[in-house]
């Protein structure tokens, strides 16, 4: 695009902007948007838990971005924010994201005004980082599901482009008690008490809730609080957004009759806060409320389902006022902490290094044995496999302090194995500013956070909300207390004691430039790994069926009739999932006859549906696809059927076909 072309583009969209500024009583233009970000469904490793066992084996519920753009009719000012079904938002994704969007739409959207937040489920593919550590369990690099977050979270944003019309937005906020536990109490104890009595809790229990409109229609909702997405187990193989997601299918789907991809979808995200000592695992040892993973992840989520509706349809405060953001890459390996920021001296930040104490695990979830919270000596024989690898220079080890460094990802070469330029930002609309954080922070780390805004924005801002892994992930961030612990969250604070104060004293200086009008001090340089990733996965060779068999024939069929409530399974031969993701689309379809056609009730996006992927024989290439469906208690009585979507690779000549199975027609009573 050339510049004359690019300015003429500009200048267009803002004379529109102010065009319905003038025509309309609405203080924004708003607009919504959703997508399909499901990654590999079969034979990645899955991000979150770092377990080597944790492969995935086909697909619960889809992932999804959702994304809300706000524009301020009076200066034209925007911004956007993207909720997304994800584990992290890596850098590079957003590198790539933005790339993307400036490609299609010039200079209205950059790292400044686009804010891309994860929502921190374990249960999704992995290897989408540009930065190694968080691709070890996955054998490296999967360009296939980096390149479905990636299409997927543009695809939200450009629907929410098109959707801009004059809206209005209104905040409210509640307090949710029984959908988070502090998975890590004893650190969190070693708070000031005057601190920790000012709170009361040690969860963080408020819940902040966004309503958006266009005119007088409801299009969307964004709900923040803080849990983990855990309520899935290390032992599931299933692709799903956990406990959020299920709050946010049930909203959209069973209370808006959303049925998904089309552009005028109502869109409800349930984003993530400060989560980084909330487990959704009441009881602390991996479960809760019950034992049960598909139980867990309904329960919290319809807790935090409900609250946010409640607050939704309560007595809400209009937003009103300006929309502004300032933003930076800071070099948090190398920040000088002022004393008002620390301890009342001068400290700084180290480069990236994680703990002994990384390797335990936490209260909820154990990790490797032979570890322990709490152990300031360290595991010596991990100590020295660390040490083959890079050792950590006795500098680097004397910055973290009371952390026995198990691996120095920050000086590894030729390119640290975790990011250390790292994106914050403060988000302004009207009286809320939202606080965009590349981490997962503690209730109290966020919270000291969130003060430290408020304070030096002033009366021009009455609500903070904490936005965590958003926009590059780096560990986790602790208070300075917390961090002497060395707990897992302590000793995975990757730059040190002083990370903490180096985000306040970030946020403090960005907070402080919006307020004054000022612009924000100039950005660290940002590595770019696009270009310099591994992989180990092994690819589809090809896919058979066993002789006399085709592609989707069944291998299992549906009994002739069923209750509600119950069960049908049903198999049939299939090709490896890695063929085609299937994105915006599905791998099943539920199909009931209405008397003059086949109309689909469910889909792989849905609450009552399983779909697995089964390999029988590695060396021929035969797999199976099996699926299932709970059927409702509401469901209509009548005929249904089942039919798999899938793909097979040609052995000779690595051409990919489309293949579909259908079951027998069973009747529900």
């Amino acid at each position: 695009m050339t510049t004359h072309m690019l300015f003429r583009r500009l200048s267009i969209a803002l004379g529109a902007t102010l065009m319905c500024g003038a025509a309309s009583a609405d203080p924004y233009l708003v607009g919504r948007g959703m997508a399909d970000i499901t990654g590999e469904a079969a034979e990645v490793g899955m991000m979150g838990y770092a377990a080597l066992s944790q492969v995935s084996g086909g697909v619960h519920m889809r992932q999804r971005a959702r994304a809300f753009i706000v524009v301020d009719q009076a200066s034209g000012k925007r911004t956007v924010f993207v909720n997304n079904d994800l584990g992290m938002v890596f850098q590079g994704v957003q590198q790539e994201v933005i790339r993307q969007l400036q490609a299609r739409h010039g200079a209205l959207y950059g790292p400044d005004n686009v804010v891309l937040s994860a929502t921190h489920t374990h249960s999704g593919a992995g290897g989408f980082s540009h930065y190694a550590l968080y691709n070890f369990t996955t054998y490296g690099f999967n360009k296939r599901t980096f390149d479905a977050a990636v299409s997927g979270i543009v695809q939200a944003i450009d629907k929410a482009h098109r959707d801009l019309k004059p809206g209005s937005i209104a905040i409210g906020k509640g307090e949710l008690l029984d959908a988070s536990n502090n998975r890590s109490l004893p650190a969190y104890q070693r708070n000031p008490q005057a601190e920790r009595e000012r709170w009361g809790r040690p969860i963080d229990p408020e819940m902040t809730v966004l309503r958006f409109k266009q005119g007088a229609a409801d299009v969307g909702v964004i709900s923040w609080f803080s849990t983990h997405g855990v309520s899935m187990s290390p032992n599931n193989h299933l692709l799903s957004p956990d406990n959020k997601g299920y709050a946010e299918w049930r909203w959209e789907h069973e209370l808006k009759g959303v049925r998904y991809n089309a552009d005028s979808d109502f869109v409800a995200a349930f984003a993530q806060s400060n989560a980084g000592d909330m487990t959704p695992n009441l009881n602390l040892d991996g479960t809760g409320p019950t034992a049960n993973e598909f139980d867990n992840t309904r329960l919290i989520g319809e807790r935090q389902l409900q609250k946010a509706l409640a607050i939704y349809n309560g007595a809400l405060e209009p937003i009103t006022g300006p929309v502004d953001y300032r933003q930076r890459f800071i070099d948090f390996s190398r920040v000088s902490v002022a004393p008002q920021f620390a301890d009342g001296a001068t400290r700084s930040t180290c480069p990236a290094a994680i703990g002994s104490a990384f390797a335990a695990g936490t209260e909820d979830g154990r990790g490797l044995d032979g570890f322990l919270e709490g152990d300031l000596k360290g595991n010596p024989f991990f100590t020295a496999l660390g040490g083959i690898i890079t050792p950590a220079p006795q500098w680097v080890r004397d910055c973290h302090g009371v952390k026995p460094v198990l691996l120095a990802t920050g000086t590894q070469q030729p390119f640290p194995w975790t990011p250390d330029v790292l994106p914050v930002s403060v988000i302004r609309i009207g009286q809320l500013a939202i606080v965009a954080a590349p981490g997962e922070f503690t209730i109290m780390a966020g919270r000291r956070v969130r003060d430290t805004v408020r304070a030096a924005l002033g009366d021009s801002v009455k609500h903070v909300v904490f936005a965590g892994y958003a926009n590059a992930y780096s560990g986790y961030v602790t208070t300075p207390e917390e961090y002497d612990a060395q707990h897992y969250e302590g000793a995975s604070t990757h730059f040190g004691k002083w990370t903490l104060g180096a985000y306040q004293q970030s946020f403090h200086e960005l907070a402080t430039a919006l307020r004054t009008g000022a612009p924000a001090y100039a950005s660290a340089p940002v590595r770019d790994l696009r270009n310099n990733q591994l992989s180990f996965q092994t690819g589809v060779v090809l896919d058979n069926t066993p002789i006399f068999k085709s592609f989707g024939q069944t291998v299992r069929d549906a009994n002739a009739s069923y209750a509600r409530g119950q069960r049908v399974e049903v198999e049939f031969w299939t090709g490896h999932p890695k063929n085609n993701l299937r994105q915006n689309g599905t791998f099943l379809e539920v199909q009931r006859w209405d008397g003059g056609a086949w109309r689909t009730v469910a889909n792989d996006g849905d609450w009552s549906t399983i779909y697995r992927w089964v390999r029988v024989d590695p060396v021929w290439g035969t797999s199976k696809a099996a699926i299932s469906w709970d059927i409702p208690t509401d469901a209509a009585a009548g005929q249904y059927r089942i039919r798999h979507y899938g793909d097979y690779k040609n052995g000779w000549d690595g051409s990919i076909h489309g293949l579909t199975g259908t079951s027998r027609t069973f009747q529900v009573n």
